[in-house]
């Protein structure tokens, strides 16, 4: 990777005068940034290593699981991707984790598993929220969306069980390949 401080670099300090000279120079080194793509999922994956949050099982073996059981249950493998990626950003955004992972995912990922990644916090909500005085039918909201029983199945099916210390699940050096393949394609914009 060129080392960002000896690298060419724009000239302007507000946008608005940015030149196209200004963006040849941004431009030359995109690629770069998106061919790092996949070491920076990686990467960001040693984050979930050893985060219990209380859970039976790390953040990182929580989303193996995930992935494993979506896999060993023959889903595809951008579904199997999504499994993995759901909660990545638990760490860095607890509130709206859902949304790191669906923005990290969007241009890569079908419309549905997109939605089921966007969503996948409230509906895994069923399952706890009475627990803490909230309200588990909140996914109701989305009753009759054309991708709320893919989302519903997500977590019953792969998600919820998915913090099971006994579990076998598939290495995380398993999955380099799918995350190497997926994120170093061309994205959908």
């Amino acid at each position: 990777m060129t080392d960002l401080h000896q690298a060419p670099r724009a000239s302007f300090t507000d946008m608005s005068t940015s030149t196209k000279e200004d963006w040849m120079v941004i431009m030359g080194q995109r690629t770069e940034l998106e061919q790092a793509l996949p070491d920076r999922i990686i990467e960001q994956f040693g984050h979930l290593r050893d985060d219990y949050g209380g859970f039976p099982v790390d953040r990182l073996e929580h989303s193996l699981q995930t992935a494993t059981r979506a896999e060993r249950d023959g889903r595809d493998d951008e579904y199997v991707l999504c499994a993995l990626v759901h909660d990545i950003g638990d760490p860095l955004t607890p509130y709206n984790h859902p949304d790191v992972a669906a923005a990290i995912l969007k241009p890569f990922v079908s419309g549905a598993n997109h939605w089921m990644v966007e969503h996948h916090g409230i509906f895994q909500g069923y399952y706890f929220w009475h627990h803490l005085g909230m309200d588990r039918d909140t996914r109701d909201l989305f009753d009759g969306h054309e991708h709320y029983e893919h989302c519903a199945t997500f977590c019953s099916e792969y998600d919820a069980p998915a913090f099971d210390p006994s579990y076998n699940s598939n290495s995380f050096e398993h999955y380099l390949p799918l995350i190497q393949e997926v994120f170093g394609r061309n994205p959908r914009l």
